[in-house]
């Protein structure tokens, strides 16, 4: 699996003390910026990098954003286009005055750069977390609930402004980025709920004049280190259970997409959220060296990381020093069978859900996808009948339902599998090729044997590769045949069958007869090489809390004789 976080991903591009030269956009209009809480007062010239495109780049232009000299981006708020770190309530440069760029995947043109901030910026915003903590983790469950209850109200009147930088820094889909950006909010209203239902318990003790309580309190200090596939959803996800118990955190972007997240906790900034409590370091060069000092300095008491298993076992491992509380969630390869009985409309489009969101760059995405011999030849034609009718470009052209990969090595890998599986006797369906730059033609394979590269590594790509099984017990097993266990998926009509592959899949989520299991209100993660811990639901709160025993006796001259 590719390296979703840039946590520890190699450096093809250097740092620069100063931005890159920018073409103004052409503009009939110039809209003067009310300064935003966190803005530094610093002229626009040195505080925003306008992006390198023309008006000449698109033609349908029905999504674009309306795009001037001084709204670079189009944002319906221009100061939620940030480009500095944060720490303490404050945009935060770097000492060595060093940035990075960041590209649009669509044109390859640099929308932004942000601060290469190094050891010391993260050991500053460790310490100002730490100094945040002391008064954060006082404060009442009611007020946490109702900054997090106004952090949605924010969020949700911003909600086009998310979607439009996950389309600019990710590359997504108009339709896809929307739909991030909903769901990303609903984890920040539902531990604003959250922060009122995180309770103890009494439990009886066999002592005399003794009680005994479990209490639940904040960990303290947590770094969040978040993937660039879901920009929004996963900061949202990781800080919002944080806040809701009282810890604070920093925050890694991924060097990809910084700008959503730097917008996301601004909101929360805006909403009452005391300074300190969420800091934020921007870095790409010195990702190894950020990673590695908030995984060993003993202040943070609990890391999360969303990214591939060789960087989660690397974070693991540096996490021992201090014995932290880690939430690991993982490489997927996940399985998606459809057995004979599936109602083969429902088994299409459920397919099309997992395997094709965000072009195929998501970690529960089905990677394997097994069918049964007696409708294998249906599935497949119907499957690549629909495929055949998504448009691939930049994500906010008319039409559009797949934008770019991120990266072009994830396009030399996703044509690498295919090419693998063609040279194994494959066919190919639909697709199989490259488009525009780092875009890959959404492509449906027949005829795959376990020998295919497919088979053992995740492609993440826009590819469905179509296995042929002939029993249930065939299937189960080939399916269970990893070393990772994210999620898993099946089509079947028998009630019997369900709950029986339910429990026999060796995944920690299972969609049966659906293709989407990501929820605010269920646990999410995964089991085996997958990871640990759980994100969502009521289950995420506690990632992020310890359990303590209070035992309180009574006075002997009060016991009963």
């Amino acid at each position: 699996m590719p390296t979703r976080s840039s946590f520890l991903l190699s450096i093809s591009r250097k740092s620069s003390t100063k931005p890159a030269a920018a073409r103004s956009l052409s503009a009939t209009t110039s809209i003067r910026i009310q300064a935003p809480a966190l803005r530094p007062h610093l002229p626009t010239s040195t505080r925003t990098i306008r992006p390198q495109i023309t008006t000449n780049t698109y033609r349908n232009m029905s999504n674009w954003p309306k795009v001037t000299a001084e709204n670079p981006l189009g944002l319906d708020d221009a100061s939620l286009f940030i480009q500095k770190g944060i720490i303490g309530g404050q945009f935060a440069e770097t000492s060595s005055g060093k940035t990075f760029e960041v590209f649009n995947p669509a044109t390859g043109k640099v929308i932004g750069t942000c601060p290469e901030m190094n050891v010391q910026d993260t050991r500053r915003a460790i310490e100002t977390a730490e100094e945040a903590f002391k008064t954060f983790r006082t404060t009442s469950p009611a007020q946490r609930s109702a900054w997090l209850s106004e952090f949605s109200k924010l969020y949700q009147a911003a909600l086009k402004d998310i979607a439009r930088l996950i389309v600019w820094e990710n590359g997504k889909s108009w339709t896809d980025a929307v739909a991030e950006a909903t769901y990303a909010g609903t984890y920040i209203s539902w531990y604003a709920g959250e922060a009122l239902r995180t309770t103890g318990e009494t439990i009886p003790c066999s002592v005399p004049g003794t009680r005994n309580f479990a209490i639940k309190q904040p960990i303290g200090v947590v770094a969040l280190l978040c993937p660039w596939n879901f920009p929004a959803a996963m900061i949202a996800r990781k800080l919002g259970p944080a806040l809701a118990v009282g810890c604070t955190s920093v925050v890694k972007t991924p060097s990809e997409t910084p700008f959503t997240t730097l917008a996301i906790v601004e909101l929360a900034k805006r909403a009452g959220i005391p300074n300190g409590v969420i800091n934020v370091i921007t870095t790409e060069a010195n990702l190894q060296d950020v990673g590695k000092e908030l995984c060993t300095n003993p202040i943070v008491h609990k890391v999360s990381f969303t990214g591939s298993t060789r960087i989660g076992k690397l974070i693991a491992s540096q996490c021992s020093s201090t014995l932290k509380k880690m939430s690991l969630e993982l490489g997927g390869n996940a399985p998606l069978i459809v057995f004979e009985d599936a109602d083969i409309p429902t088994a299409v489009a459920g397919t099309i859900a997992s395997k094709f969101r965000g072009s195929g760059q998501t970690c529960v995405c089905a990677n394997r996808i097994y069918v049964h011999e007696d409708i294998y030849d249906d599935f497949a034609a119907k499957l690549a009948e629909k495929v055949g009718e998504f448009k691939v470009g930049p994500g906010f052209d008319e039409g559009v339902t797949h934008g770019p990969l991120i990266h072009s090595r994830q396009a030399d890998k996703v044509d690498e599998h295919v090419q693998d599986a063609v040279s194994k006797g494959a066919k190919i369906l639909v697709g199989g090729k490259r488009g525009n730059r780092t875009e890959y033609i959404p492509t449906v394979l027949t005829g795959l044997t376990d020998e295919c590269l497919i088979a053992t590594e995740e492609t993440f790509g826009p590819v469905a590769a179509l296995f042929k099984f002939s029993s249930e017990d065939e299937v189960i097993a080939r399916a269970n045949a990893s070393e990772v266990g994210l999620a898993g998926y099946f089509f079947s009509r028998d009630s019997d069958r369900i709950w029986r592959v339910a429990e026999a899949l060796e995944t920690g989520m299972v969609g049966a007869n659906t293709g989407m299991i990501s929820q605010a209100v269920v646990p999410f993660g995964g089991i085996k090489e997958s990871g640990y811990g759980k994100e969502g639901g009521r289950q995420g709160t506690d990632e992020y809390t310890i359990t303590k025993l209070v035992a309180v006796g009574t006075s002997l001259h009060n016991l009963p004789k």
